[in-house]
């Protein structure tokens, strides 16, 4: 089993970015005499719940910009302390997007906040039974307006100088973070595989070009990343060999969604796709990982709905590739970019 482990000094080629967004839940806590001083059983027993003073549907743009926002950090960076990792030569394309979100959040703020009063009305009009539970718990719009809000901090990470012996505790945190980091990108990688298949291409017997979006998604930030660890790199390539593989234009059926199909799920596997990355390392061709994932029967993958059907397909396939990997370690190696790390 390949166990990675990122280099510290990948530190010269990234940002951290964390990213606050603050939204207002418009619930209150239920108190006994909301229910008119109602004998309750003891706190250690039962609590109350919450009771919800906005209409939910107005509030709803603000979690989808919320998720809008992370998806794309997601899409762009790797998980790190607080926030994500992010390449720094991609930060200003970041930032701009970010700022756009931004733009729409404060729009939808303004315009939540103008319509506050009527929306409240509209909304105990609604519940004219419980009116009085609700105005009890209504709050200004200035309150609201504090409690609503989107902002990012982008900086640099950097251990602490050698010389400083008091600071030791707080960069071996630092270290153990960074050491991590391939390994929380490979798993990323994963989960994105498991959305991929499960949204894309379980149960298809074609698809149409949008389905390479992801995969173009997911070699993007792959190929952003790849100085965080050797075996980020030929990942990479064998997504963009298997794309270079697909028709210009049309459905793609058959080999061609086959070989797609059994991409995804060798992406899914983890320490299977590090396996695969080392072969790329020691001078196996990203074609060739795709000329034997091909040459394997995925059709149990491919036809079937159910998420364990093709299991054991896909396990004979990866050994397989493991197999022909070892016979072609003696081709010319590949060049694998390195920062300067390996």
């Amino acid at each position: 089993m390949t166990t990675l482990q990122t280099d510290i000094r990948i530190l010269e080629n990234l940002l951290a970015l964390n990213l606050n967004i603050s939204l207002w839940s418009a619930r209150k806590k239920m108190t006994p005499e909301d229910l008119g001083g109602a004998e309750l059983p003891p706190e250690d027993l039962a609590s109350l719940g919450s009771k919800r003073v906005a209409d939910p549907a107005s509030l709803k743009v603000f979690s989808t910009l919320k998720s809008r926002a992370f998806a794309f950090m997601d899409r762009h960076g790797v998980r790190f302390m607080s926030g994500w990792a992010i390449p720094e030569d991609k930060a200003e394309i970041i930032v701009n997007e970010l700022s756009s979100i931004r733009e729409e959040f404060a729009q939808a703020k303004t315009a939540f906040l103008a319509d506050y009063d009527r929306s409240l009305e509209a909304w105990i009009a609604k519940h004219q039974e419980w009116a009085s539970i609700i105005r009890n718990s209504i709050v200004s719009s200035d309150y609201v307006r504090g409690r609503m809000d989107f902002r990012w901090q982008l900086y640099k990470v950097a251990p602490l100088d050698e010389q400083v012996d008091s600071g030791k505790v707080l960069e071996a945190g630092l270290n153990e973070e960074v050491e991590n980091l391939g390994e929380t990108l490979f798993g990323e990688v994963a989960r994105s595989a498991e959305d991929i298949w499960r949204r894309v291409y379980a149960g298809k017997s074609e698809v149409t070009h949008k389905a390479l979006s992801p995969l173009k998604t997911l070699h993007a930030k792959l190929a952003g990343l790849s100085f965080v660890e050797p075996h980020v790199a030929p990942v990479a390539d064998i997504i963009m060999s298997a794309l270079d593989r697909m028709p210009k234009r049309g459905v793609i059926s058959g080999a061609d969604l086959l070989l797609l199909q059994g991409l995804v799920c060798l992406l899914k596997d983890s320490q299977a796709l590090i396996t695969q990355a080392q072969g790329l390392i020691n001078g196996a061709s990203a074609g060739s990982v795709l000329d034997v994932l091909m040459a394997a029967d995925l059709s149990g993958d491919a036809q079937s709905d159910k998420e364990d059907a093709g299991a054991s397909e896909l396990q004979s396939a990866l050994n397989e590739l493991e197999s022909a990997l070892e016979l072609v370690t003696q081709l010319p190696r590949t060049e694998i970019p390195s920062m300067g790390l390996w």
